[in-house]
């Protein structure tokens, strides 16, 4: 069965920046203040980019107090991560089998 890659996601991850977020929230719950100063980002950028992530339903908040933390939601990882596992195995059980003919 031929599983289809989830693009939007990929397009999301596909920004340096937002890859670097999505790498340092799987490490831990942090804030915007925490993401600047990690990131060397301005804050105004940063804030652009995690709304993209949050759109793309790969982080979600938790609000405390005056700042708003963020948390990588794992299993959005995980299910892109079964589409290349899926993609992988039907290219291993197809491999050599299947070949277009020659184009007249």
């Amino acid at each position: 069965m031929l599983t289809s890659v989830d693009t939007d996601l990929i397009r999301v991850l596909a920004d340096p920046l937002r890859l670097r977020i999505v790498t340092l929230l799987a490490r831990e719950t942090l804030c915007t203040t925490h993401l600047v100063a990690e990131t060397g980002a301005k804050q105004t950028n940063l804030s652009n980019h995690l709304r993209v992530l949050r759109e793309a339903g790969m982080v979600e908040t938790e609000p405390c107090g005056r700042f708003t933390y963020y948390r990588l939601r794992p299993e959005v990882i995980e299910t892109l991560a079964g589409q290349f596992t899926d993609l992988a195995a039907t290219a291993r059980e197809t491999a050599g089998r299947n070949r277009k003919r020659a184009c007249p």
